[in-house]
């Protein structure tokens, strides 16, 4: 799921209270197994991503963590052709245990 996370850390590191979240796919799969593109989740206000990397201030997460944060939130950046949201930890909504 995460080939490069390992490339993506060493390539930033967040300060502080900064934690780096890889956005999963918005392409989502029903339970009846119809498969939602991601245009239809654009409306949706929330993301989810796996913690790739934290900050020496930020707590309550650990780099691998599943995350929900707002759509909106943090800073987008692009390292190595992969997408990366730079977050503060106080940005994120939950932790999700699959």
């Amino acid at each position: 799921m995460l080939e490069n996370s390992e490339r993506i850390d060493r390539s930033i590191e967040p300060l502080d209270h900064y934690i780096v979240v890889q956005p999963t796919s918005d392409e989502t799969e029903t339970r009846a197994g119809l498969i939602l593109p991601a245009s239809a989740a654009a409306a949706v206000a929330v993301r989810t991503g796996i913690v790739t990397a934290v900050g020496a201030d930020a707590t309550g997460v650990t780099p691998g963590d599943k995350v929900l944060y707002p759509r909106d939130a943090g800073f987008e950046v692009r390292l190595g052709g992969i997408d990366v949201k730079v977050l503060k930890r106080e940005e994120l909504i939950a932790r999700i245990h699959d």
